[in-house]
């Protein structure tokens, strides 16, 4: 009634106010002269020269606001909808000197208590209302608010060991508060800043990442809030960056402790190449290695008998000999005393000699003639020589080397190994491949063609031995959709709930090219980065597309690598479907770092293809190492195995060595190799010579560019043969180093047993007796299908709150191409299938449910109390809590937390 009252009592003030400035402005019109309280210039509307401001309560001080206009006859407050008490308003008025217009001000007073006492859909506001002669302005509306900042974070950061160079993410949400507290973050209470220091980054949502912990980072770290109103200290996180020790070189193995007989023979090790420190692990393994030795008993030489005189010659002398083999000076022992020739007089000193000169002609003939073969001899051999130094080594029969095993050009160890990267390709090698803008003579490489000789195999000829199951899995799916995984190939198919109409079901099938690669390129620029993967069967009718995984072997940098999806058309040829770097309506690629992420509307054959831009790029290889008995008991093979980083590319090389019963001797390794046009090298090294021999030449053998870039996912390999001295040998210990001429070096370390009853293999896959290839129904996908469903409905439509799928494909870090989602009928679940595929072997719904949580409180923040429509709360709770789903093979162990049969059907 108060409120009424005031407002009835202004209202009639103001009509009344009206009516005599409306009198005045009539009386002035006939010549009377006006009021001193009225403007000059009577016939415009107010003009604001101060509009009330946003302001903030900071405890209980009351906050001014303040209106100024011209010209202006009066100016009142309205509040809320409401006007403000005329005795509230404080007014004054003065002449504007630029102008000469009269100006009015007024200014309110806003309390605590009045803001608190406010109850309505919106925050409290003010605004002015001015009149003139012509009506009346309204100012615009200030927002008044309690300034307040909570005492509790609503995320402290949290202390954590990270190893050297690991990235370390220390999470802060501060205290809610008006205004919204900003985030500084203290080491050691000393203000840290991405400014200064480029390795660090505090932009992204208050947190605090450090991309590459140095040991320098170790410490105290605290998240400082702060707004108007005051500043609050998170609780502190010690960050402790500790380093994992590492093993030093191995000692070279010391003399055989005994100088005759049966001994020992040790090296050693250190855990200093970097010595553990902050807690970081020490080195496993041995640091000290002992083997047996045989030092041979030195024997002394003794003489045989003295051969028989000779004839007595002109000179009438005689001569007989003797040798120092009875038995041979063997193992350090002391050669024979006495001479080992014996002449005598033969006649008792009464010689005649011969004047017949024929002796002397025969004697000097005989010279002559063995100069003369000597001579053809040298020059035989430098001719042989000469020819040979074209191919760098001296060609022999690689069956003697390996088995029949197949072997490769290399330099002998007296050549030495230049560091331009000399190779020999055999005739129907593939083109060589080089960076585009890069011409053959980039690196003064010879690159020389000739015929294949009997006994010279050639190294990524046919695969060695073809695996007996065919790569290709099948499956039958209907309305629920469901999964396909060729197991221990990073390839599988995700076919989404919904893509198959009801009431209708297909045999699919998915197959990888195990035979010679039908991708070829007139530029010889292009190279495989996976294996070709098929789908089908080619009528397939889907009314959403599938999402196909396959692992490929590229370091993914667009600066360094054009990576295209190419498919093959129905005359075999090869089409571009898209780059992964453009956007599509067509198609959606997403690359990862060991996998491309693909959604498909088409059946068909696809390949994912990469071409060089710079000498800059990379692509991955896995080395191996595998060892197994030779022809006979005292022969022992090893083989290195250089193959393009994805599971598929070293299944052949799983299937090859399971065949032939080889073990793994060391865990195999990636290197990075360049696109720079040099070979690849592989040595043997430390290999103890007095219990090994090896085969001549076989020390270095080498891979050229184009056998290791244009390989196409087949594995090149190169064997040692090595025999033992003694049988009582049973262990083997040397180094391999592969290294890429000026590039990358990786030691693979061979510390093996060779004793002939050890018959057991070394696994080569953890996952090498899983059988699961296909899962249909709920079962194949980690978000349940009601979650799903809920989901797309949250989403699939905007809001008044904003929350739409692209909302959705930000948070899910998918927010790239999203042309390609506006298409599909339902986006979030093109989004969700996409998700699924990329998350398959992670196994967790974790960010799933972060995402989702995250959007929740965005747009809670928006309104005074959050609805009770808003269903993202109850998605996270039900991703949070739950029984682990079933795996499928390949896709890793699951803990996606419902069920189908635990989760309510959605029904709108």
């Amino acid at each position: 009634m108060v409120a009424l009252t005031k407002g009835r009592y202004l209202s009639l003030g103001f009509v009344f106010l009206v009516y005599c400035t409306t009198c005045t402005k009539s009386k002035g019109a006939t010549g009377d002269i006006l009021p001193d309280s009225l403007p000059s210039v009577p016939g415009t509307l107010p003009h604001f020269l101060k509009e009330p401001e946003d302001s903030y309560i900071i405890k209980s001080n009351p906050i001014k606001l303040l209106c100024r206009a011209v010209p202006a006859l009066q100016i009142f407050f309205k509040c809320n909808g409401e006007w403000v008490h005329q005795n509230e308003h404080v007014s004054r008025e003065y002449m504007d000197q630029n102008t000469g217009l009269k100006v009015r001000e007024v200014l309110i007073n806003v309390s605590r208590q009045q803001v608190e006492d406010f109850h309505g859909p919106e925050d409290y506001w003010c605004l002015c209302v001015a009149w003139s002669h012509l009506g009346t302005s309204k100012s615009r509306k200030a927002t008044v608010h309690i300034a307040y900042l909570r005492k509790n974070f609503e995320q402290d950061p949290q202390g954590k060991e990270v190893p050297i160079k690991g990235m370390i993410v220390l999470h802060c949400r501060p205290p809610e508060g008006v205004p919204t507290a900003e985030v500084e973050w203290l080491k050691n209470e000393e203000l840290v800043s991405s400014l200064t220091d480029d390795n660090i980054d505090t932009r992204a949502d208050h947190n605090l990442i450090i991309n590459e912990a140095r040991l320098s980072d170790s410490g105290n770290y605290t998240c400082l809030a702060s707004n108007i109103v005051a500043k609050r200290r998170s609780a502190t996180a010690t960050v402790v960056v500790f380093v994992n020790g590492g093993w030093s070189l191995w000692t070279e193995w010391s003399p055989c402790n005994v100088p005759c007989g049966r001994g020992v023979q040790k090296r050693s090790r250190t855990c200093t190449n970097p010595a553990p420190l902050n807690g970081g692990a020490f080195c496993q393994g041995m640091s000290v290695q002992k083997i047996t030795c045989n030092a041979l008993c030195p024997i002394d030489g003794g003489w045989e008998k003295w051969s028989e005189w000779t004839a007595c010659s002109v000179q009438c002398e005689r001569q007989r000999r003797r040798e120092c083999n009875n038995p041979p000076p063997r193992h350090r022992g002391i050669m024979c005393e006495g001479p080992s020739n014996a002449t005598e007089n033969c006649t008792g000193g009464m010689c005649t000699q011969s004047m017949d000169g024929s002796n002397d002609v025969a004697l000097y003939s005989g010279l002559g003639s063995g100069v003369v073969v000597v001579a053809v001899l040298v020059v035989a051999v430098m001719l042989y020589r000469r020819s040979q130094s074209n191919y760098g080594v001296d060609v022999i029969d690689s069956s003697a080397l390996t088995g029949g095993f197949q072997s490769f050009t290399f330099k002998t160890p007296r050549q030495g190994v230049d560091d331009r990267a000399e190779y020999h390709a055999p005739k129907g090698h593939p083109p060589e491949t080089f960076p585009r803008g890069l011409n053959r003579d980039y690196s003064n490489s010879t690159v020389e063609r000739r015929s294949t000789k009997k006994g010279l195999l050639i190294p990524n000829g046919p695969p060695l031995t073809p695996t007996k199951d065919q790569m290709r899995t099948t499956g039958v799916f209907g309305h629920l959709g469901g999964r396909l995984v060729v197991p221990n190939t990073g390839v599988s198919l995700l076919v989404p709930h919904g893509a198959i109409t009801e009431d209708t079901s297909w045999e699919m099938y998915m197959v990888i090219n195990q035979g010679e690669s039908s991708f070829q390129t007139e530029e010889g620029c292009e190279i495989l980065l996976g294996p070709e993967v098929t789908y089908g069967p080619l009528g397939l009718d889907l009314s959403s597309p599938v999402a196909m995984t396959i692992a490929h072997c590229a370091e993914v940098d667009t600066e360094n690598w054009n990576i295209q999806l190419k498919r093959k058309t129905q005359d075999n040829s090869w089409e571009e479907v898209m780059s992964v770097e453009d956007e599509s309506t067509f198609c959606y690629c997403l690359m990862d770092s060991s996998s491309c992420h693909l959604l498909l509307d088409q059946p068909g054959s696809y390949a994912l293809v990469g071409e060089p831009l710079t000498q800059a790029a990379v692509k991955r290889l896995k080395l191996a190492v595998f060892g197994s008995m030779g022809a006979t008991p005292m022969d022992y093979s090893l083989r290195v195995y250089c193959v393009d980083d994805t599971p598929y590319a070293f299944q052949g090389v799983v299937a090859t060595e399971t065949s032939r019963g080889g073990q793994l001797l060391e865990e195999p390794k990636m290197l990075p190799f360049r696109g720079n046009t040099f070979s690849l090298q592989v040595y043997i090294q430390d290999v103890p010579q007095f219990l090994w021999s090896i085969k001549p030449f076989t020390t270095c053998q080498e891979f050229s560019f184009s056998q290791v870039w244009c390989s196409n996912q087949k594995p090149l390999h190169c064997a040692f043969s090595l025999e033992r001295n003694s049988p009582t040998t049973t262990q083997l210990s040397c180094k391999i180093s592969v290294r890429q001429v000026k590039g990358h070096e990786q030691i693979l370390q061979v510390y093996t047993s060779v004793a002939e009853s050890k018959k057991e293999s070394v696994p080569f896959f953890m996952q090498t007796d899983c059988t699961v290839t296909s899962q249909t129904g709920p079962k194949a996908f980690k978000i349940p299908l009601s979650i799903r469903q809920r989901i797309c409905a949250t989403f699939d439509t905007a809001n008044a709150k904003g929350k739409d799928w692209q909302l959705l494909a930000q948070k899910l870090h998918l927010d790239r191409n999203l042309s390609y989602f506006l298409k599909q009928q339902s986006p979030s679940a093109v989004i969700l299938s996409l998700w699924e595929a990329r998350h398959q072997d992670t196994g967790d719904l974790d960010s799933l449910a972060s995402a989702l949580e995250e959007i929740g409180k965005i747009h809670s923040k928006s309104t005074a109390a959050k609805s009770q429509e808003d269903p993202e709360s109850d998605l996270v709770h039900h991703l949070g809590t739950g029984s682990p789903g079933n795996p499928v093979c390949g896709m890793g162990k699951l803990t996606n937390h419902e069920t189908a049969n635990s989760v309510p059907e959605y029904t709108g």
